[in-house]
């Protein structure tokens, strides 16, 4: 039997690589010949009796680079995501670039008036008030007890 001396940093290297390629395989989508990052915008919603708000995060999206479009019951929001990082650091300039395209549907809680939405897109958040439809307002469930 051969004497196989143990390198601790090798099993290092094989996990480094092992999760890289983990984190690889669930960030990166498929997109025919080459492969793209994929962008899920975070989204926050509150409701109140009145509207639903919509707050979603869009950093580095331009106005113009976005699409909403709203139907009764869902919003859908997608874009065109153009980033650029610079740092520069004793001499050394360091640049990232990601390009990508995004798409989102949210489902709502409850039919809105999808002809009174308001937008604003600030900062790189996008804030959407989706007023309720008047059925939704009034309604009133009776609640059988037995």
């Amino acid at each position: 039997m051969a004497l196989v001396r143990w390198n601790p940093y090798r099993e290092m290297e094989t996990l480094q690589r092992e999760m890289n390629r983990l984190f690889d395989s669930l960030t990166t989508v498929s997109n025919g010949e080459n492969s793209v990052t994929d962008f899920i915008p975070p989204a926050e919603m509150t409701e109140t009796p009145e509207a639903i708000h919509l707050r979603l995060e869009v950093p580095g999206v331009e106005s113009q680079d976005l699409d909403v479009q709203v139907t009764a019951e869902a919003v859908a929001i997608s874009g065109d995501r153009k980033h650029e990082a610079r740092t520069e650091t004793k001499g050394v300039t360091r640049t990232e670039f990601r390009y990508g395209q995004f798409r989102r549907v949210i489902p709502l809680p409850a039919r809105i008036e999808n002809t009174k939405v308001q937008a604003e897109h600030k900062n790189g958040v996008l804030n959407l008030t989706l007023p309720k439809a008047e059925a939704e307002k009034n309604r009133v469930v009776k609640v059988n007890l037995g």
